[in-house]
């Protein structure tokens, strides 16, 4: 590879580092990443997105490209999960976003459930810069703890439904209720768990689950993944089930708003296992810390636990322990997710509504080699 065009790809790298909304280090992984993502052509023309989102005109003035070819560049990167683009809520003009490596590409790539050797090696090198960020993170811990501090959440929580039913309707918010953020939304596309599949191609399968396509896309995003092929469009009615289904199998549900602002609307709604999922992953091998809004804390009713133990193995943040046969919960820890409520066979620990609250936890502190 000439000198030139290393440039060109270190350039790509920098650029796509800094349209993400989290830190990720420079390294020959990574461009190796994008080099198997794109072409030569697509990385020093993705170069244009000096600010993260970009109308037509606005590319077009900053392309040496005619017309049609600018239109057939924008829709192979498109087709790639490189750039998504979607109609501006303001003006209604298309608007293309550059997607940074994680959130963005990692579940572009991923949506559509493919298993060639090409996404294999994805997979792989995914799974490599993800320990290459642990060991920047473990060894400078104290520094990149502090850091990560001045990131958004990524997600926010959506409490098991079944479980607020008994606070009264006027204090829950329709933010709060999965059914409610669905019956929003006209266009709706369910599509790969990104996280499950990319264990798969590892070949380390989920303990949590069997089920594979339960990530919703809504609105203006899913009608994007539908046009390109990401996913495919579903019923609200067919939706829920499958929510409702993930509740009883023990998965969070958690909703990713647009460009991580809890005051934009939802984007998307995962169903996710600590085994699997990014964000779980990522917390407890020491990369990133757990970062979510929520809007309960679980609370134990202690006359009424039997000390079985149910909760402790399926809650997803490990916050409840045993202590002399009672559950214990850690208030700190707990994301409100409801799971441990909807398990608990003799009703002993309940939801209770906090208000938002934003929960931080640092990244564990682990052994890496």
């Amino acid at each position: 590879m000439s000198e030139d065009i290393d440039k060109v790809w270190l350039k790509a790298a920098r650029t796509i580092v800094k349209a993400g909304q989290m830190p990720m280090p420079i390294t020959d992984t990574l461009i190796t990443l994008l080099q198997t993502l794109m072409t030569d052509s697509q990385a020093k023309f993705i170069q244009i997105f000096k600010k993260p989102s970009l109308n037509f005109d606005q590319i077009k003035e900053k392309s040496n490209l005619d017309e049609i070819s600018l239109d057939q560049m924008l829709n192979d990167l498109m087709d790639n999960g490189i750039i998504v683009g979607v109609p501006s809520r303001r003006t209604g003009m298309m608007v293309y976003r550059l997607m940074g490596p994680f959130p963005g590409l990692f579940e572009y790539t991923n949506l559509r459930g493919e298993t060639d050797e090409k996404h294999k090696k994805i997979a792989k090198l995914f799974e490599k810069l993800f320990k290459e960020m642990q060991e920047g993170t473990q060894t400078n811990y104290d520094f990149i703890a502090k850091q990560f501090q001045n990131f958004p959440a990524l997600t926010r929580i959506i409490p098991v439904e079944e479980e607020i039913e008994e606070i009264p309707v006027e204090k829950v918010m329709p933010l709060e209720e999965a059914s409610k953020i669905i019956e929003k939304y006209d266009d709706i596309a369910v599509a790969h768990c990104y996280c499950r599949h990319q264990q798969d191609l590892l070949e380390k399968s989920c303990k949590t689950t069997n089920e594979r396509t339960n990530c919703f896309l809504l609105g203006k995003s899913a009608q994007f993944a539908i046009k390109h092929k990401f996913a495919h469009p579903i019923s609200k009615e067919n939706a829920i089930t499958i929510m409702n289904k993930a509740s009883d199998e023990g998965l969070v549900h958690k909703a990713f708003h647009v460009h991580l602002n809890p005051e934009l609307e939802e984007e998307a709604i995962c169903n996710c296992c600590s085994c699997c999922c990014g964000p779980f992953q990522l917390y407890y091998s020491g990369v990133m810390p757990f970062h979510t809004l929520t809007s309960y804390q679980a609370e134990l009713d202690e006359n009424k636990c039997i000390g079985c133990g149910n909760c402790i193995e399926i809650c997803p943040m490990e916050t409840i322990e045993m202590d002399e046969s009672i559950a214990r919960i850690n208030l700190e820890k707990c994301i409100g997710c409801g799971v441990c409520v909807h398990h608990c066979s003799e009703k002993a620990i309940y939801l209770k509504r906090t208000g938002p609250r934003d929960v931080f936890l640092p990244p564990k502190k682990v052994p890496y080699t």
